[in-house]
């Protein structure tokens, strides 16, 4: 039989060395050791790791690349963040913002980031960001899979065209309910917006993804109101709740009851470790809160948590680059988690967990699965978040659509080697 592309000598992420993987018409066909078999091409991936695209879950694709327009955020605040991006959305054109999220998902794609979840704005009426992204989401869709949630930034009850907004975005075929409770005028109306939300969602038969209590104020607690709806209109299992970060003050009898609430609903969370960790905190003098929500805990309690990137050089931020193993990283310091099955753990945060939140189907490492995958300069998943590896081939549907060099050195000292490759500084084998 003759393959398509076949991988030689793979590491897996569950552990599982010397696997070859064989791809016909887009799909993997077989993974197992030694396949002997022709095919149109054959990557040795000389015993390193070969995973699942990463999966974005929480991203501002309309936002991205538009650092200093008009101008910077000087306090470095969400709030000013949110003010800069009402500034900016009436210069916008249909034709920056394209261009802005193809040359975003170029980047993407060149870190293997094949799937994303981006939230759009739906309070400029003229919908301009919405018709911009939907054209994206065709123009990339051979390449990668961009799902689109109804965002109402400037509240769905406090701007005044924001409900009937969402409703036509989402009749022009973005796929998700999105909302923002904490950023309604009072406490009532942020637990009326989800309601009206999740009875949306619920009507509809979509998934919704709320930005909820990402606030320092303990008593920011729309979580406990996206719970208890999702539990009402039998949203489990299509409910997210994202970034969370008033839980890092909450009072913990208050939080040991909500957790739970959480999982008997199914409702996820989504952290969001770069952005959560910058603009939290900023009313701190010292103590200084570190921003995240309560990560290990839901964990503990089964309740499915991913990574995002939220942003990458825009109003809120002005690093990033389209790599979830940056935000990996920074998880694991910031939680902090850095117990090696915490890392591991951080490794599917930016991969299975949240291609399971979106509902990705064909997504992963089996024969019968898409032939979607990376080849990282790493030698299992631990490593290839220490070391935020090298992608060294991205494949979508069964062909390279990106290739980047090995990361090596070269020494010029008396007695030492001539090459370093960082990739070889692993742990023994059996400490991971």
């Amino acid at each position: 039989m003759t393959f398509d592309l076949l991988v030689k000598n793979a590491t897996l992420p569950d552990g599982r060395t010397g696997q070859d993987i064989a791809v016909t018409g887009g799909r993997i066909a077989a993974i197992e050791p030694g396949i002997a078999a022709e095919a149109g091409r054959v990557i040795d991936a000389g015993g390193l790791l070969v995973a699942p695209p990463f999966v974005d879950c929480h991203f501002h694709m309309d936002a991205t690349l538009s650092l200093g327009l008009p101008r910077l955020n000087q306090s470095g605040t969400l709030l000013e963040g949110i003010a800069l991006w009402g500034e900016l959305k009436p210069l916008l054109t249909h034709e920056e913002v394209i261009e802005r999220a193809l040359r975003y998902c170029d980047l993407a794609v060149s870190q293997g980031l094949l799937a994303v979840r981006s939230h759009v704005d739906v309070c400029d009426d003229r919908l301009l960001a919405v018709e911009a992204l939907l054209e994206a989401k065709a123009k990339v869709k051979p390449y990668l899979d961009l799902q689109l949630v109804a965002f109402p930034q400037d509240g769905y009850f406090r701007a005044p065209t924001a409900a009937r907004n969402l409703d036509r975005a989402l009749d022009m075929g973005v796929d998700v309910v999105g909302g923002i409770p904490h950023f309604e005028r009072t406490m009532a109306d942020g637990a009326a917006s989800v309601t009206a939300l999740c009875e949306i969602a619920a009507k509809r038969g979509l998934m919704i993804d709320l930005h909820c209590d990402e606030s320092d104020d303990p008593m920011s607690r729309h979580i406990e109101t996206l719970a208890a709806e999702t539990q009402r209109l039998g949203l489990g299992g299509r409910a997210v709740g994202s970034h969370l970060t008033s839980m890092h003050s909450m009072d913990n009898y208050y939080v040991s009851k909500l957790l739970p609430l959480m999982r008997e609903a199914g409702v996820a969370a989504i952290a969001n470790p770069l952005i959560n960790i910058t603009l939290q905190g900023r009313h701190d003098t010292y103590p200084r809160r570190r921003g995240l929500t309560r990560i290990p805990e839901m964990r503990a309690l089964g309740i499915p948590v991913a990574f995002g990137q939220d942003c990458t050089m825009d109003p809120w931020y002005g690093l990033g680059g389209a790599d979830m193993l940056d935000v990996a990283h920074m998880g694991v310091h910031a939680v902090p988690m850095t117990s090696r099955e915490a890392i591991r753990w951080a490794f599917e945060a930016v991969t299975t967990v949240p291609a399971a939140i979106l509902g990705l189907e064909g997504y992963g490492l089996a024969a019968g699965c898409n032939a979607d995958f990376v080849l990282l300069q790493a030698a299992d998943p631990i490593e290839a978040v220490r070391l935020r590896a090298t992608r060294l081939a991205v494949v979508r549907r069964g062909r390279v659509i990106a290739e980047t060099a090995p990361r090596h050195a070269r020494l010029t000292l008396d007695g030492r080697p001539a090459l370093v490759d960082p990739a070889a500084y692993r742990p023994p084998v059996g400490k991971n």
